[in-house]
């Protein structure tokens, strides 16, 4: 299921009252710089953070990890690729729509050693990287 589909108010009851499970792309260099995007969007909106997103309902973390490679980074990329570094937990005093209640999301840090200078990182999650 995909929770774009989901109507806001459903999907925002969700986000108020129970744990998102992500993933987190630690993207590492040849000389061990971390990527760091911009965001775009809620949460974390104007902060400096790596990619990643949301494992969706009825997906399964092989295929979360496939399909946010191909956004965030613009080229799939299998989980056998990576190392789990951990699981970690982010706090948000905001969410998706606003600030009227806090996000909350249970991470799976994986990390990829790749050069990224022929990749075409998209745009639509954060303004720049670095």
């Amino acid at each position: 299921m995909d929770n774009s589909k989901l109507e806001n108010s459903l999907f925002s009851s969700i986000v108020a009252n129970t744990p998102l499970l992500s993933i987190d792309l630690v993207i590492r260099n040849e000389l061990d710089q971390v990527l760091l995007g911009k965001r775009l969007n809620r949460p974390a909106r104007g902060y400096w953070f790596v990619p990643g997103g949301r494992i969706l309902k009825g997906e399964t973390m092989v295929d979360a990890f496939s399909r946010l490679t191909q956004v965030e980074l613009g080229q799939e990329i299998t989980i056998a690729d990576s190392d789990f570094l951990g699981v970690y937990e982010h706090f948000y005093a905001d969410n998706f729509s606003g600030t009227d209640f806090p996000t909350y999301y249970v991470v799976l840090a994986y990390q990829l050693k790749m050069d990224l200078s022929d990749f075409r990182l998209p745009k639509n999650q954060h303004e720049s990287y670095r």
